[in-house]
């Protein structure tokens, strides 16, 4: 197995943890068992360290985990798009991979989408449908 399907693995099992009532119920119970304590250090610097670095620390980790979570599944989705329109008849190949684009190619769609719908919200005021394919 390699270091990337390792830390993979590692960064999916861990996103789903995080996201468990258990795991949120324990993270709780850290917060009330340290916030119970302070009475007993007297409040004191280290014992507010304690809680300021462990969350640092927790909240560090977990942006690079969540941002691997949703990298691979914004990458699935894309994926999964980019099928539906090479498999659908008449839909656009031009259409695929279109978040390589750059923004100002990606605007240009935009408009030609916002465009389509605007006719078709006319067409639908008109009582007319709105679908089928605008080349139709």
């Amino acid at each position: 197995m390699n270091s990337r399907l390792g830390y993979s693995k590692f960064a999916n099992q861990i996103a789903r943890l995080s996201g468990r009532p258990k795991t949120f119920t324990l993270a709780a119970a850290v917060i009330v068992v340290w916030m119970v304590t302070g009475p007993l250090f007297d409040y004191s610097d280290t014992w507010q360290l304690v809680i300021n670095t462990g969350t640092t620390i927790v909240t560090f980790l977990m942006v690079f985990l969540i941002q691997n979570t949703q990298n691979r599944d914004s990458e699935a989705l894309q994926i999964k798009m980019d099928e539906l329109i090479r498999a659908t008849k008449g839909a656009h190949n031009a259409l695929l991979d279109l978040e390589e684009l750059e923004q100002g190619e990606l605007d240009e769609f935009r408009r030609r989408y916002q465009l389509l719908a605007s006719e078709a919200r006319r067409d639908l005021a008109r009582g007319d449908q709105d679908t089928g394919s605008p080349e139709a």
